[in-house]
């Protein structure tokens, strides 16, 4: 009996000098089942978790940190200290409380008397544009 490296097949000969030819196998398919197994990571187990605790004085950082306000700002929110991001959420409330959305394009705000007074004068303005037209209304502390 030989193997031929090249092909992979066996040869045998019997004693009545005929050649039957067989091919070796060159690997074994694993089963579905174990390789699956073998290439997912095991999952991780969560002993504890730890809640941030708001910064001392119940002041935030960033947009969160509450500002002084113009009074243009004060008459449209009703607060004369707030943050960035309460400030956003009360113009918006007020946009949906009085439909001021273009109802052919939802990214229009038309402005009311209101609205005019913090956002320059304008008659109409787009969304993306509320954030920076509200900067110059919160004061500098000093």
């Amino acid at each position: 009996m030989a193997v031929s490296m090249a092909t992979g097949l066996l040869f045998s000969t019997s004693s009545s000098s005929t050649l039957t030819l067989r091919r070796q196998p060159k690997f074994a398919f694993p089963s579905p089942a174990s390789t699956f197994l073998n290439r997912v990571p095991p999952l991780r187990t969560v002993i504890s978790a730890t809640v941030s605790q708001p910064p001392a004085g119940g002041k935030g950082r960033g947009i969160m940190q509450p500002r002084k306000i113009s009074p243009e700002m004060q008459d449209l929110i009703g607060l004369p200290e707030v943050s960035r991001a309460q400030a956003l959420k009360h113009i918006w409330a007020h946009i949906k409380e009085n439909n001021l959305q273009d109802p052919e394009n939802k990214k229009r705000i038309r402005c009311d008397e209101k609205l005019k007074k913090v956002f320059a004068g304008r008659d109409e303005v787009g969304m993306l544009e509320i954030a920076g037209l509200i900067s110059p209304h919160f004061l500098k502390s000093t």
